[in-house]
Formats: C-alpha cells, structure tokens, sequence
C-alpha cells in the first residue's frame, strides 16, 4: 500500500504502520486520519497478516493528537473518525514520543503496547475544553482512580507510571522500540490465527456492550460541553499560545 502521511508495509505475517507527520507530532488531521483507516483495513484484509504494528514517525511523537488548526470547534470529523476505527485484527502500539489526545485514543484501540522510555501520555481535553466521550471505555483499561487523575487534570504519565498502571505492557530504550514490538509481534503471530481473533473479541466484548448501552447517555451528557463558550475559548487560547480563560458556560 502506498501512503505518504501513513506507511504501511509488511514482513512476513506482520504490518507495520507508521503515522508519518513528524513536522506535526505526528498530529491527526483529515487525510491522516483517511490513510490510517485505510492502512488498518488493508490489514485487516491482507489474509498473510496475522499482527499489526502501529508506531509514529520520529522520536518526538507517536500522536499528538487531533490537529486542532484544522478541527477547531466542530467536534464532527473526530466522531466520525472515531466511529469508523475498528481492527479486528491483533494490533501492537509501538509509543515512541507523546500519546495525547487521539493518541491515548489510538492505544486505546491497540491490544498491546510497547513503550519507549521517554514516552509521555495524556488526555489533555479539560485543558481545551473538549469532548472525552471517546474515553469512556478507559475504565476498562485503568484503575478507575487513575483514569479520574488523567481525566481531571489533563497532565501526561511517564512510560514506567503507565507500565505500573498496565497501561504498557513493556518499556525499552528507544533505539529498541521497533524491534522489540515486532518481537512480541511475532509472538503473537505463532500462535492460532482463529483462537487470537476469538480471544481479542472475548476481551473486549464486554467493554463494548457496556459502551452501546451508555451511548445516548454519553451524547447527552457531552453535549452541552461541545455548545459552550468555554470549547470555542479552549481552541482560541490553544491557537493563541495563552492561558484560558474558563467561564463556565
């Protein structure tokens, strides 16, 4: 498959996806976001791969997030986004830098995760303002009082905090980040196809019935959040490098 903002290429029964927009932290705007859903389904459907290894571009970042320049206060393109990511397929993170935002949101979707030492993680939306109905499935991840602490105060967690919280299953130096991914990768690519296609549904099954049955409760509960004054102030102060000023409304 041929991409410029996401590489996709394979060894063996393994793919290894590369978001490819260090310039930008690797942040995910519109055609980013278009070539990931495309990567991820071609490796869905290529029937030689078994595993799929998801990474960033550079040290710097494995996602910053969604690309606010372009979003700005329309929350639509996201929730689209996010509606349509599916793997059916094993998928490792390989976090070589920032996962905040839509980054969390892509470990999320990752079944495993290897980190590099230097790895930071965050879900940054009350410092903007912004929904996190897409993080309601974290409880499932996470203690619930480390998702409060991630959720309440936006701050990032460092890759040993979010290996003790089990949100990582491994930190290595950078320079082996790839390599070791790819290892488990392979790992995970011996064993029964079909038992490890069963196995990742029979995990997460129970997180998303919960999160079916929640779901027009979360609209509800976000929507005023996304009608505020405060969201449109949140992605002013981001653009303009200030504090925000909350008002409540």
């Amino acid at each position: 498959m041929s991409a410029e903002l996401v590489r996709y290429r394979t060894e063996d029964d393994i793919a290894v996806l590369t978001i490819n927009r260090p310039e930008a932290s690797n942040a995910l705007n519109a055609a980013t976001r278009e070539q990931l859903l495309a990567a991820l389904a071609a490796m869905d459907a290529d029937a030689a791969v078994r595993v799929g290894v998801l990474t960033g571009a550079g040290e710097r970042a494995f996602c910053a997030g969604g690309d606010l320049r372009e979003l700005g206060e329309d929350p639509e393109p996201m929730r689209r986004f996010v509606d349509r990511l599916r793997v059916r397929k094993p998928l490792i993170a390989a976090v070589n830098g920032v996962a905040y935002g839509a980054g969390f949101l892509l470990l999320q979707v990752c079944d495993l995760c290897v980190s590099s030492t230097g790895a930071r993680f965050a879900v940054p939306e009350v410092k903007l303002g912004r929904s996190l109905s897409w993080a309601a499935g974290l409880p499932w991840l996470l203690p619930p009082r480390a998702v409060m602490e991630l959720l309440l105060t936006g701050d990032p967690i460092g890759a040993e905090r979010a290996y003790e919280l089990g949100l990582v299953n491994a930190v290595v130096p950078p320079g082996d980040l790839l390599g070791e991914a790819c290892a488990l990768a392979r790992r995970v690519a011996a064993g029964a196809p079909l038992t490890a296609l069963a196995a990742k549904q029979m995990v997460r099954l129970s997180s998303a019935v919960e999160l079916r049955q929640m779901a027009a409760e979360l609209a509800a509960l976000w929507q005023p959040v996304l009608d505020s004054a405060d969201a449109q102030e949140g992605i002013e102060a981001f653009q303009a490098r200030r504090p925000a000023r909350w008002s409540g409304r």
